[in-house]
């Protein structure tokens, strides 16, 4: 059996994109977020936010999305150009990768971020930045062991009036092969 095929996302993959997000939410953020905030998490809402979002995305920012075999979407990831203070560097950032929580561990999270890497080394990005929640512990360990190293930066972030502190990872991107 071979793993998930990546490839970039299309604008009808939005709502099954929304779901998987969705899905990766509540999965991801049991007990890390209020429940109630998770539970209230709409497929319509953010169907059309993935829309929005993508109707209007920047050429630099990238959505992939990985299929099984059957070429149902299991898994999307975006990345462009990092963002600080309100103005892009010359670094990536990993915006975002979440797996249907029925396809963890099956490799499509892996296979996402290799293709985010891989496309950032190409570009010619020199490393890529990530945050992520200071004690979603699952998902530091998934990142660690891709590479991404905590770099010692530490943002607040609130969800429904509850801190969920961030933690910024680091990953160099010299000699990642861009084929």
């Amino acid at each position: 059996m071979s793993g998930p095929r990546v490839r970039e996302m299309a604008l009808a993959d939005c709502e099954a994109v929304a779901a998987i997000r969705i899905g990766g939410w509540r999965h991801a953020y049991r007990g890390l977020m209020p429940q109630a905030y998770l539970d209230g998490l709409g497929l319509a809402e953010e169907t059309e936010r993935r829309r929005a979002l993508f109707a209007r995305a920047d050429p630099a920012v990238v959505n992939l999305v990985a299929e099984d075999a059957a070429g149902r979407l299991t898994g999307w990831a975006c990345h462009g150009p990092y963002r600080e203070d309100g103005r892009r560097t010359a670094d990536a950032e990993l915006y975002a990768v979440y797996v249907d929580p029925a396809h963890l561990g099956t490799g499509v999270g892996r296979a996402l971020l290799a293709e985010s890497v891989r496309r950032c080394a190409a570009a010619g990005r020199a490393r890529m930045l990530l945050w992520v929640l200071r004690d979603n512990a699952r998902a530091r360990r998934f990142y660690e062991r891709a590479g991404f190293r905590a770099d010692g930066a530490e943002e607040p972030f609130e969800v429904a009036g509850t801190e969920v502190p961030e933690v910024r990872y680091a990953r160099d991107l010299t000699g990642v092969p861009t084929r």
